[in-house]
């Protein structure tokens, strides 16, 4: 797995990353406590049609820095620091959730590098429902790491899965799930949690210039329908599309992910 070295705001990073396919670059960003192995359906299929480059976040995967608090703007420069390491003058960009956000700032912050944007499941700024709810899960993580429960992944099932997940599953097989999140635990979930305390995006969107599309989930509980229209709204000229799921879309519904993505991509690649 290549990395490249990079200094942020607290020390140094060594930031690691997956670069798969060939053709027009595309650079996929990860949300909070995943990897960028969470995007790898995705990846499997647009790989024979983009250059795919998947970053590890500070805090997530294989990625090593500092270990101390981060801001949006490291992320930002660690998605940037990837992509002139894997040769990417312009590229796509996609993120989902917080890596929604990175991907958003960094449009606006870098025009000339970037050929198209989407958002799935981000958010303009955190409100004062999203501030409780990040809080929360900091409280749950300081539980965990104390007294060696496993609450937050009992609590993100229940925050990013939508009604889908919800009729198809059984108590064995959403175990197995919570098992599963335990075992990938992300260790610096924390201070993404953290980051995501930060963020206010509205003076920027105007600066997106990229073709972008605002991505929802139609059962967010993270990131509502006030967030995705303010979004909309922002982004000059940004198209909007919904996909009947939870927050976290990627994994309840990677197909129908892959039937909203693909088609915009291809509609500013000309694939």
């Amino acid at each position: 797995m290549p990395s490249t070295g990079i200094r942020i705001s607290g020390g140094d990073a060594e930031v690691a990353y997956s670069i798969e396919g060939s053709g027009p670059a595309l650079v996929l960003v990860h949300g909070t406590g995943t990897r960028g192995a969470a995007w790898a359906q995705q990846v499997e299929e647009l790989k024979g049609k983009f250059t795919v480059v998947t970053p590890d976040l500070s805090g997530s995967g294989d990625t090593v820095d500092h270990g101390g608090p981060l801001t949006l703007g490291d992320l930002v420069a660690e998605v940037l620091a990837v992509a002139d390491h894997a040769g990417l003058d312009t590229f796509h960009l996609a993120g989902h959730s917080l890596g929604a956000v990175v991907a958003l700032r960094l449009a606006a912050e870098h025009p000339e590098r970037v050929r198209s944007v989407v958002s799935h499941a981000g958010w303009a700024y955190t409100d004062e429902r999203m501030t409780a709810d990040f809080r929360y899960s900091l409280d749950l993580l300081r539980t965990d790491a104390e007294l060696g429960t496993a609450l937050v992944p009992q609590m993100f099932p229940l925050a990013t899965l939508g009604p889908r997940y919800w009729e198809a599953t059984n108590e064995a097989e959403h175990g197995k799930l919570v098992r599963q999140i335990a075992d990938n635990f992300q260790p610096g979930t924390a201070r993404q949690f953290e980051v995501g305390l930060t963020v206010d995006l509205r003076p920027l969107l105007g600066a997106v210039v990229a073709p972008a599309l605002v991505f929802a989930s139609v059962h967010d509980r993270v990131c509502g329908a006030n967030q995705q229209l303010l979004l909309r709204e922002g982004i000059p000229g940004a198209v909007y599309a919904e996909i009947e799921t939870g927050h976290n879309a990627l994994a309840e519904d990677p197909e129908g992910f892959a039937a909203v993505l693909g088609p915009f991509l291809a509609q500013h690649t000309g694939t």
